[in-house]
């Protein structure tokens, strides 16, 4: 992938939403436009009113009912994003933009091709949503009173380690697990890595949720989460494995 700044991501993001809408959005899991906003502003680690700007820049140059910007010309920069990546199709370029969240997004679309992941639009959204919490965690956490004198030590998030990010402190650390949900109120779900961690940690875990992505996000904190009033209840799947065998 081309080397691309932050202001570029936001650009393009804003150029997509604009030429796409709503198509663009149901592909990406999103169900509307102050949802996009929120869940790819945080994603992106910009402002989400960037992203909106961006999109009401480029409206005029494509059929929609906004009113989008029609007395300005394109700024320099937005018009060298539209001139070289307009003509992408609707998956070119909704892959574009999953790969600004997604380091390892090339190795998601291999395993949804091949069948080894659910692609279907609750899981994007699952998805989505849960790399924008991550990013609303990372500039959050400094302003959470509980958090006070903390730091980020580890991004654990790709390690499959039960949690999602330690918090060093005075007193020890804090290990931090992060979920999103797109509305008010829904329902998360720990691993059973995840719960044996917070049996483990007790106070010393902390389940961070980011709800409400649809309107304006806010958190909430569970400290020793399973002990906190949360009611978890056990859910087992059996998993049938499939093997192919052939004599050599």
């Amino acid at each position: 992938m081309p080397k691309f700044t932050k202001r570029d991501k936001a650009v393009l993001t804003g150029l997509f939403l604009s030429k796409f809408g709503e198509e663009g959005m149901g592909l990406m899991g999103l169900d509307n436009f102050t949802a996009a906003f929120n869940v790819l502003g945080y994603g992106l680690g910009v402002n989400p009113n960037s992203l909106k700007n961006y999109r009401d820049e480029f409206d005029p140059l494509f059929p929609n009912t906004r009113k989008g910007w029609h007395k300005r010309d394109l700024r320099e920069h937005c018009k060298r994003i539209h001139d070289e990546f307009s003509a992408l199709d609707l998956r070119s370029f909704s892959e574009l933009i999953r790969g600004f969240l997604f380091q390892d997004h090339g190795i998601r679309e291999i395993l949804d091709k091949a069948g080894e992941k659910d692609g279907s639009e609750t899981a994007a959204k699952r998805l989505i949503t849960g790399k924008a919490a991550e990013e609303y965690f990372k500039q959050a956490y400094p302003k959470e009173p509980a958090f006070k004198n903390c730091a980020l030590a580890e991004d654990t998030t790709a390690m499959g380690c039960g949690f999602d990010y330690k918090l060093t402190c005075r007193s020890g650390f804090y290990c931090v697990e992060v979920k999103g949900l797109a509305g008010r109120n829904g329902t998360v779900s720990l691993t059973e890595k995840e719960f044996k961690v917070a049996r483990a940690f007790k106070e010393w875990f902390c389940l961070f949720v980011v709800f409400n992505f649809i309107e304006k996000p806010c958190h909430k904190t569970y400290f020793d989460p399973l002990n906190s009033g949360l009611q978890f209840k056990k859910n087992e799947n059996k998993v049938i494995q499939i093997t192919y065998r052939s004599a050599l």
